[in-house]
């Protein structure tokens, strides 16, 4: 059963990476190092790795802060208003990046929301230059990964025994100090996994950048772009793809040796050297901090009408508005695409003026268009098939078999969420180019497949772990064979499981740009690439339609896969 999913990232994943980094060091002459000086004698990529590291650390700061109090509600909330809200944060999380960036372009620009807003409000008198810089880049990632830290918190705090504060509350601590030195110790490894992989999924960002910044904001990933697009230099396109993994390398080294890396499935710190640390100086430093915001959280509250304090002990009001406006920042710029699709104009600018189909007709009599959606679709269906026959297989080893090495293979089949995207898809590009895989189908459905099986897996994992394994030995017991046990009875009952996991692998693929861009070809692209060259190119009430579509249509899916999904964990 593991078979296929290692031949696949062997030959996929870890073939084309280790391919491209030796292009970095090897030419047709034999061994060089003439990349990487090239690399580190001008300031110039120096710097670009400065900027990447300052806008990741900046991303990934402000989205585990703002998703912090997000996960919390939800994890505190009952199951009805858990669905609810999970449903919205599920819903930006697998809406296309495209068009959420696209979106902060509209509510950013010149004539775009907030400056139409402020002047009618009489705040400011000219339009306020709010595209193409630093806080533009950091918006607009930020509401890209709040998604992710979300629900990786979330994952951790809904483990946690929530009686243990009242428990602290019945023995005299007041609300403060049994949120920070219960709750929140008890949820760090949520935030340290999740601030984890903010980090390194930011580090490996372009699309952003590329839409929302200006020459001052370029990352690492848009050199990597550029010498392979345009300069054709495989072996300096190398040298920076191994400085970009180096780096996400040392990350997970340094996050191992001061926390642990079991933190990311949950667990408590393992590294002897994190428990060590946390023995000595920086554990008394941070009790220290954590007794100082509990004492300032309850001198604030202390502060506040006795009504008003037994709703802080509770969920206040105040946290559910907090909450919903974040979830608001969260879901509405996709749906600021609606009215702007239906816009009588010619150019994108708030108010619409008018109501007109135009747009989307011009979309539907567009070949570019329709060629590009209907090989989307066809990837997106070859991938979810593909994904979901290497990647069930793989979750019942995971889950039913037992393994030694369980922990070993289940990083190695989530491997392809941790090597940058852009790495993958210039391997991937490379490998494909020499086999003659480049602007084929089968080439796209092959590296989609490599990055939607870790959610096939994972969502798996999920169902199998609720699955009540009596009923296959009651089956076998009444003289079942194993086949006819899996036939009739575990496939059945797993049948709305498998089929989210396909739904989730086809939504994976279908938004799926960075391997498109290198692969697809030029005749005949992607839905996502062909969005990617018009948005590039200019920006026309089109791209607001197409957007609109997109958006109806990933809508649609995860409803319904998040539905089959509850039905086969009830089951």
């Amino acid at each position: 059963m593991a078979a296929p999913v290692i031949g696949l990232l062997v030959v996929f994943l870890i073939y084309p990476v280790g391919q491209l980094l030796l292009l970095s060091i090897h030419n047709r002459n034999g061994f060089t190092v003439t990349e990487y000086q090239r690399l580190f004698a001008s300031s110039v990529y120096v710097d670009v790795l400065w900027t990447t590291m300052k806008i990741s650390l900046l991303t990934t700061f402000f989205s585990v802060l703002i998703a912090y109090p997000v996960a919390y509600l939800i994890s505190a909330a009952t199951r009805g208003r858990k669905h609810r809200l999970l449903y919205w944060v599920l819903l930006s999380f697998w809406t296309s990046f495209l068009v959420r960036t696209f979106a902060w372009v509209v509510l950013l620009g010149r004539n775009g929301v907030i400056n139409w807003t402020l002047e009618r409000l009489g705040l400011v008198e000219r339009p306020l230059e709010m595209l193409y810089n630093l806080p533009a880049v950091i918006v607009g990632m930020t509401h890209a990964l709040m998604p992710i830290a979300i629900m990786i918190m979330l994952s951790v705090m809904e483990n946690i025994d929530r009686r243990l504060p009242a428990a602290a509350s019945t023995l005299g601590a007041r609300p403060g100090t049994a949120f920070w030195r219960i709750w929140f110790p008890l949820s760090l490894p949520g935030v340290f996994a999740s601030a984890l992989m903010v980090f390194v999924t930011a580090i490996g960002f372009f699309i952003t950048p590329t839409l929302l910044g200006g020459r001052h904001e370029t990352m690492i990933t848009q050199l990597i772009i550029d010498q392979v697009l345009q300069a054709l230099n495989w072996g300096f396109a190398g040298a920076i793809s191994v400085l970009l993994l180096a780096v996400v390398l040392v990350v997970f080294v340094v996050y191992d040796r001061m926390v642990g890396l079991s933190t990311m499935t949950g667990g408590s710190s393992s590294s002897p050297r994190a428990a060590e640390t946390g023995a000595g100086v920086s554990r008394r430093l941070g009790n220290a901090l954590l007794v100082a915001l509990a004492n300032a959280t309850d001198a604030l509250i202390g502060l506040l009408p006795k009504r008003r304090k037994r709703a802080v002990e509770g969920e206040s009001r105040t946290a559910r508005v907090v909450v919903s406006l974040i979830l608001v920042f969260l879901s509405a710029p996709a749906f600021l695409m609606i009215p702007l699709s239906f816009d009588s104009a010619s150019g994108l600018a708030w108010p619409p003026h008018g109501v007109s189909l135009q747009w989307y007709r011009q979309v539907v009599d567009s070949p570019l268009w329709m060629q590009a959606a209907t090989r989307s679709l066809l990837v997106g269906a070859g991938t979810g098939v593909l994904s979901m026959t290497i990647g069930t297989p793989a979750a019942f080893l995971l889950v039913r078999g037992g393994l030694r090495w369980n922990a070993a293979f289940l990083a190695f089949v989530l491997a392809p969420l941790v090597v940058p995207r852009m790495i993958l898809a210039v391997g991937v590009f490379y490998f494909f180019a020499k086999i003659g895989l480049v602007g084929s189908s089968l080439g796209l459905v092959l590296g989609h497949t490599v990055v939607a099986v870790p959610y096939v897996v994972i969502t798996m994992m999920a169902v199998l772990r609720n699955y009540d394994t009596r009923l296959d030995l009651a089956a076998q017991s009444l003289g079942a064979r194993p086949f006819t046990t899996l036939r009739r009875i575990t496939f059945p009952i797993l049948s709305a499981g498998i089929l989210s996991s396909l739904l989730f692998a086809f939504a994976t693929s279908f938004d799926e740009l960075t391997i498109a861009l290198f692969t697809s070809g030029g005749l005949s692209t992607t839905l996502p690439k062909q969005f990617w060259d018009e948005t590039t190119m200019q920006i026309s009430p089109t791209i607001a339609a197409v957007s609109t579509c997109l958006f109806v249509f990933v809508t649609i899916l995860i409803s319904v896969a998040e539905r089959l999904r509850r039905r086969s964990l009830a089951s």
